[in-house]
């Protein structure tokens, strides 16, 4: 059965967050003529929620409708078991939102340009603008609550605030799922409003070791297989890195080597063109935002060679505080790059600041020189022209530990403010507790802590 709210909407509504509630024009499916499946004999949700959750006949989401997402996903996480999750979220709604979505997604370039400044609402003549405040978040991997609270602390998307997701969404927590879903319903209603980046775990080997493909797999059964191949399409589509307001840089990993193109010989006439690529440190040459704009994203798993170098390196790289560019020896995937790099990046595209996101707190204790992530940020580089900061929105990270001890690092986000957007404020916040009880989706006893040793053999094989 469909519970209908009758009563007023609740505190964190659009009315208290000053969110508008109409939805900016995009394509939409038919609406399903399937029947929403009976509710399982559980506790029973209160009269607020709307379960099952329903596609919009109009096929246009509201403000009400990502609200009663948000509250049904979190009670679902307390109340069902994950193999009744169809129960509360039909794969035909799944397939209604994943559409819409990866078709917003799949248009965006490799790299968006986020313009903070809008005109403004009260003007006709539009001549003047105001400017909104971008949120920039880093690694959440499907702590669902964790993200409930960031949204409810940061402030909902809304034409004052933009959002830029930075990655890394699934694996390792256990709700990757309602994670991912509750963005991408949040990139449909609001799509100059919220921007979701690929992480490395936003890859078909990364999800098979670190636990979204099973999270998948238990919670839609016999459908399973087909809402994984759906989501895996999904990643292919996400933007690689951002450009906001003109001076800030964002992506998972960070910069990314030159792949340059070089005439060969002429075979019969024929003028042929080959890519070389060198993986000698001495001759690595850090790549441009023209080559970021012609890198093929859609590749999900390595090899990373030729043309799918660049999208390798903007999701696997790492700061590093020895000068140059080198290969990242600790993952086996991306670069490392120096202070010297992040100068000369920042100074060629007059930017000033960088924000990546990639390391928790697990990867941060293995790496000399660096700060750990104890309040979900770092400072790496300061030069000349700027600043290179890392941003964890993971708090209590990872989920599921192998030992007692665990790391209890805070989580945090990054605000920027307008005019000049280039001066990050961090937002530092706990873990919510206690999370629901709920089994791990992978080994997590025997699983490496943080990507590194990864198996490559098996990544070209997958």
């Amino acid at each position: 059965m469909t519970l209908q709210a009758d009563s007023a909407p609740p505190p964190d509504s659009a009315a208290t967050n000053g969110i508008s509630t109409t939805a900016e024009d995009t394509p939409q499916p038919p609406s399903s003529p399937h029947p929403p499946p009976p509710l399982p004999s559980h506790p029973s949700p209160s009269p607020e929620l709307r379960l099952p959750i329903c596609w919009p006949e109009n096929g246009s989401l509201s403000m009400e409708w990502i609200e009663n997402l948000m509250s049904c996903f979190d009670w679902c996480s307390h109340n069902l078991p994950p193999s009744e999750f169809p129960s509360a979220l039909p794969v035909h709604v799944f397939d209604s939102l994943i559409l819409v979505a990866s078709k917003i997604l799949h248009k965006e370039p490799n790299c968006v340009t986020i313009d903070p400044f809008r005109p403004s609402p009260d003007d006709s003549s539009s001549s003047s603008s105001a400017a909104a405040s971008v949120v920039v978040v880093g690694d959440v991997h499907g702590q669902l609550h964790d993200l409930l609270f960031l949204l409810r602390d940061a402030g909902f998307p809304s034409r004052d605030r933009i959002f830029v997701f930075n990655g890394d969404y699934v694996d390792r927590g256990a709700w990757g799922l309602e994670t991912f879903l509750l963005l991408l319903a949040w990139k449909v209603f609001m799509p100059h409003n919220i921007y979701m980046l690929r992480g490395n775990h936003e890859s078909k080997y990364c999800t098979s070791v670190y636990g979204f493909e099973k999270e998948v797999m238990v919670k839609y059964g016999d459908k399973g297989k087909h809402v994984y191949r759906k989501c895996l399409g999904c990643f292919e589509g996400l933007p690689l890195a951002s450009i906001i307001a003109g001076c800030v840089y964002t992506a998972h990993g960070g910069l990314f080597r030159s792949v340059t193109v070089t005439p060969s010989k002429r075979f019969k006439g024929k003028k042929n063109r080959k890519i070389n690529v060198n993986h000698d440190s001495k001759i690595l040459s850090l790549g441009s935002l023209e080559e970021l704009s012609k890198a093929r994203r859609s590749v999900l798993d390595p090899p990373w060679e030729g043309p799918n170098l660049i999208p390798g390196d903007v999701l696997w790289s790492d700061p590093s505080k020895t000068p140059g560019l080198a290969p990242n020896k600790e993952r086996g995937i991306g670069l490392l790059w120096g202070p010297d790099c992040t100068e000369e990046f920042l100074k060629k595209y007059q930017l000033k600041l960088i924000i990546r996101s990639h390391e928790g707190p697990d990867a941060r204790e293995k790496r000399d020189g660096f700060g750990g992530m104890d309040e979900g940020y770092t400072m790496d580089h300061i030069v000349d022209s700027g600043k290179l900061v890392t941003v964890f929105s993971a708090p209590d990270y990872p989920q599921f530990q192998a030992t007692d001890d665990r790391y209890n690092n805070k989580g945090a986000y990054v605000v920027l403010e307008p005019p000049n957007f280039d001066n990050p404020t961090f937002h530092g916040f706990s873990a919510v507790t206690p999370r629901p009880k709920v089994n791990a989706y992978y080994d997590y006893k025997e699983v490496i802590d943080s990507d590194e040793e990864l198996d490559l053999a098996s990544m070209v094989t997958t």
